[in-house]
């Protein structure tokens, strides 16, 4: 909340300087930078307030669902979370190609294609998307009404939701022994009200000094004839971007990242509602599984990148087929049973409980994107060849 109060108050800042046009945005963005009272440092608030608020949100949906405070009457509340975080990367989407200089510019490029690749309604999309056959004034217009208008208008409205519907679920979900040990409610003042402000300073102390140490990047004007190499969409997409790399676009981009969205929505119905929540993994036993699913993520997936980038190459899985059957079909069946073979042999190792079993898959995947995340935003040089970090 902190993070999306700094975001408002420093993008209306910026908005009484901004130009939303190919021509002029780089100027209005490089002026207010550098001509403007403390206008680098506004903006260098708005872009690590931006950049923190992420991985925040991301953690904050992961410490509810490894705590087991998503089922139950916390049901619907999960939902208004999920939802919350669609809006917040649509926020970073928006936002990230306002600054319209080189690397903005062709990231969002390499992002619009991804959507344009989805079979049959992809091209529409995309045309809904940039306003277009390509990038340009449509773009920078419809990107900047859904940043300034649009996301914070729908998030203010969630997340006031959100609030109530914490207040309305009894609070927080508490682990079992602070709980009886606590008692189930504390008073508002001074017990919370302390403490959230105390964050909330803590919070602002950091993103200003980030914002003093480490000035916010802003490249050359954006040049659509020449594309640096490599292009990366941003580092939150580059899991789909790498995904893009191994799978043909069918599964990258619309039935992989959808049966994930589909899991994180049907999750508070598969669980059991009996079971204590509060505990972090629930139990011992719970804590072990999430841990081999872990170690399994990290194992498997960067194989998975080698032997397919190395081993298997642009020819697939089997040369000479379709496209959709040699990169897609067949490598989106070798994973699916690998993961139907990952379940059973959790099951017959531990013997989890339906909630640890569902807790466990979702460390499995979360692992593993955060594994393509890095290997697509750290790994990946020129022409997207895997090379090690220095050597970018």
């Amino acid at each position: 909340l902190v993070l999306f109060g700094l975001l408002v108050l420093t993008g209306i800042l910026m908005m009484f300087s901004y130009d939303p046009s190919p021509e002029r945005a780089w100027a209005s963005v490089d002026s207010y930078q550098r001509e403007t009272l403390f206008g680098g440092l506004v903006r260098g608030v708005h872009f690590w307030s931006a950049n923190l608020l992420l991985p925040v949100v991301v953690l904050h949906l992961s410490r509810v669902f490894l705590t087991g405070g998503f089922h139950g009457r916390r049901r619907s509340n999960w939902h208004l979370g999920l939802g919350i975080a669609f809006f917040v990367f649509l926020s970073g989407f928006t936002g990230y190609l306002l600054p319209w200089d080189q690397t903005a510019y062709w990231a969002i490029t390499i992002c619009t294609e991804m959507l344009g690749q989805v079979p049959g309604i992809g091209p529409a999309i995309k045309s809904a998307v940039v306003g277009g056959s390509e990038i340009g004034a449509a773009t920078a217009v419809n990107f900047y009404a859904l940043h300034v208008v649009v996301t914070p208008l729908a998030m203010i409205f969630l997340l006031t939701w959100h609030f109530w519907w914490v207040r309305a679920a009894g609070g927080v979900v508490l682990p079992t022994a602070r709980a009886d040990e606590e008692g189930r409610f504390v008073p508002f003042s001074p017990d919370l009200l302390h403490r959230e402000a105390v964050v909330t300073a803590g919070v602002v102390a950091v993103v200003l000094v980030l914002a003093f140490v480490f000035n916010a990047p802003l490249g050359e004007p954006a040049n659509p004839g020449i594309s640096p190499n490599p292009t990366k969409a941003p580092w939150y997409f580059a899991g789909v971007q790498e995904l893009l790399i191994h799978f043909d676009a069918l599964f990258a981009v619309l039935i992989m990242p959808l049966g994930i969205i589909a899991g994180l929505i049907a999750a508070p119905y598969v669980c059991d509602d009996s079971e204590a929540a509060g505990d972090w993994f629930l139990t011992g036993n719970g804590r072990r599984t999430a841990l081999v699913a872990a170690v399994t993520a990290l194992s498997v997936v960067p194989a998975f990148v080698i032997v397919s980038e190395f081993v298997v190459g642009q020819g697939g899985w089997m040369p000479g087929a379709p496209a959709v059957v040699s990169n897609g079909l067949v490598p989106f069946a070798i994973l699916v049973v690998g993961v139907v073979a990952f379940r059973i042999v959790l099951g017959k190792i531990f013997s989890p409980t339906r909630n640890e079993l569902v807790q466990a898959m979702f460390v499995f995947f979360f692992v593993a994107l955060l594994v393509l995340t890095t290997i697509g935003a750290g790994f990946r040089g020129a022409g997207m060849s895997l090379v090690w970090p220095w050597q970018i």
